[in-house]
């Protein structure tokens, strides 16, 4: 960038600064004058940078749109307003157009990087200021969003290219429809979505713990809607912006001192699943799943050819289409970046209880949460239609209450119920190998062949390795139980009473046994059996894990209907 310096942070009604001339703010922070961007040397822009810690960082333009082709550019501060023109004209090539008039104007440049436009004697009632016509910098203090009062709508635009300040395809702003929410579009087109604002975060962005140097809000009114951040220490330089490049990629910066540069802090855009509907309707976007897209629970996808070829962008249909007011009720998703609240109505004092019941009473609603997941959570968000551009956060995520047909909801249960027989029953396999193993302890015991000396001990242990197992297991068992199963759980119980516990399976691999047909490894001699190996025995502990099976054909585990 070209630029020039002098001091003074105002213009008054009877001054000018000319192309070579600048305002320095109180502090040093900001200046603000001509400049040229690099690579294109003609064009003069009226703008503000940073001065006192990255000199010549831009922040702000004017006449962005019309450049002045040499250094002729002259400012001046009139009665309504800022005016940019030339030395040797009359027209204004871009104005500041206050929509009221001033009787002592000044332009005064602050140490916040924001350019007012007030009354010499007033000194906080601005009349006109460049935090609510932004460019592509977002600043510590600005505000972020619409105020229905004055009529503003303060959004971001990049710049064409790094040097081309005229505004480029992308723009971000606060959405006015529904519950608000950040968009960034390309043209007219949705890019990118942060989710709804859900007490102290976006629903879309992970949480983050105090940084210490900037604190943030979401701020919602009958008649203002905005974001804004602020420094911890505002006494110090705004050592953190925002900012959306050309390319539409939205990142946070932070000054590092030692390196004298700006460090990337924080990105929007991480992976493909921030991109705006990437699963489609009613389809959740997973990064750590393959594939990464699903439908939600009572949907599949509208055209599973093209989910086959990892073309997920048609989305995904209920299977059993709603029925109001017969049943349906609500199946509850958790960690999930929220849908798209552009068809949404919100209730920021009703409770969960109070939202579940206007959902359920709407036949148009599909879907409901808080609105604030503070402290329990609070408020009400009814979406209605399909929910679209869900993401899959875990922990991170948020509740969804999503309506379901009755029927979807019972088939969903008695799935459900099926997984709760197998959570119960899993554990109750691993007693019962315990059990089994304590009543062959008791067998052996019973027969004498602990106490027969090794020779008893070693013809037990003979009785599993000939696969006679029925002259180990009590006929009680036997006469009361599948054949298989028992010689199954036993043999599960042997290998967890082997010699060598480096030998012994592990809790979870005991449940998949139990819990499967996989082939079982051969087991060795149990722990009280009084022969040691010795150390060059080449059956080494860990070793030699070969399938085993009970007179030469495989046992199956049956599961239990």
């Amino acid at each position: 960038m070209t630029f020039s310096s002098a001091a003074g942070d105002t213009i008054a009604a009877n001054e000018s600064i000319s192309d070579g001339q600048t305002i320095v703010s109180a502090r040093g922070e900001f200046e603000m004058g001509f400049f040229s961007p690099e690579g294109n040397p003609h064009n003069r822009y009226f703008g503000i940078w940073y001065k006192k810690i990255s000199n010549g960082t831009v922040i702000w333009v004017a006449n962005r749109e019309a450049p002045i082709s040499n250094t002729s550019g002259v400012v001046r501060v009139s009665s309504r307003g800022i005016v940019v023109g030339t030395n040797h004209t009359t027209r204004s090539i871009w104005t500041s157009n206050s929509s009221a008039s001033v009787k002592n104007p000044v332009a005064q440049l602050l140490d916040t990087g924001n350019l007012v436009f007030r009354d010499e004697n007033e000194l906080l009632n601005f009349a006109w200021q460049s935090f609510d016509h932004p460019v592509d910098n977002f600043l510590p203090g600005m505000k972020f969003g619409y105020d229905l009062v004055n009529g503003l709508d303060r959004y971001f635009s990049p710049w064409k290219s790094d040097d081309d300040p005229a505004p480029g395809e992308y723009t971000h702003r606060v959405d006015k429809n529904g519950y608000p929410q950040l968009i960034l579009w390309k043209g007219s087109v949705p890019w990118y979505r942060t989710g709804p604002w859900v007490g102290s975060r976006f629903s879309g962005i992970p949480f983050l713990k105090p940084n210490g140097f900037y604190v943030i809000d979401f701020v919602i009114t009958q008649t203002e809607v905005y974001y804004v951040f602020n420094l911890v220490n505002s006494s110090e330089s705004p050592i953190t912006r925002w900012t959306l490049a050309p390319n539409g990629v939205s990142t946070r910066y932070k000054w590092n001192r030692d390196k004298h540069s700006w460090s990337q802090y924080l990105t929007l855009e991480v992976s493909d699943c921030d991109d705006y509907e990437f699963c489609g309707a009613n389809g959740v976007c997973n990064v750590n799943k393959s594939p990464r897209c699903e439908c939600i629970k009572g949907f599949d996808p509208k055209n599973p050819e093209h989910w086959a070829e990892a073309d997920w962008t048609s989305g995904c249909s209920r299977n059993v289409e709603l029925e109001c007011g017969n049943g349906d009720d609500f199946f509850r998703y958790t960690g999930l970046k929220l849908p798209d609240t552009r068809w949404s109505k919100y209730n920021m004092s009703m409770s969960l209880v109070e939202c579940r019941d206007k959902c359920l009473k709407d036949c148009n609603c599909t879907a409901y949460s808080n609105t604030d997941i503070r402290n329990g959570g609070s408020g009400c968000l009814l979406w209605f239609g399909d929910l679209k551009d869900m993401r899959g956060y875990s922990a991170d995520g948020q509740d969804l209450y999503v309506k379901m047909a009755a029927s979807e909801l019972k088939g969903s249960k008695n799935s459900g119920q099926k997984t709760g027989v197998w959570i119960v029953l899993v554990p109750a396999f691993v007693v019962l190998a315990a059990i089994c193993c304590l009543l062959l302890l008791y067998r052996i015991r019973k027969k004498g062949i602990k106490r027969a000396g090794k020779k008893h001990i070693l013809q037990a242990w003979r009785c599993y390795t000939e696969n006679n197992l029925l002259g180990i297991a009590d006929k009680v068992i036997l006469n009361s139980s599948n054949e298989h199963e028992v010689f199954r759980v036993t043999e599960i119980g042997l290998l967890c009473v082997q010699e060598y516990p480096e030998d012994r399976p592990s809790m979870s691999s005991v449940v998949l046994m139990l819990s499967s047909e996989i082939a079982l490894p051969c087991s060795k001699k149990p722990g009280f059996c009084s022969e040691r190996k010795k150390p060059n025995d080449t059956t080494s502990p860990a070793s030699n894990h070969t399938s085993c099976s009970i007179n030469s054909s495989s046992v199956s585990f049956y599961a239990p209907r």
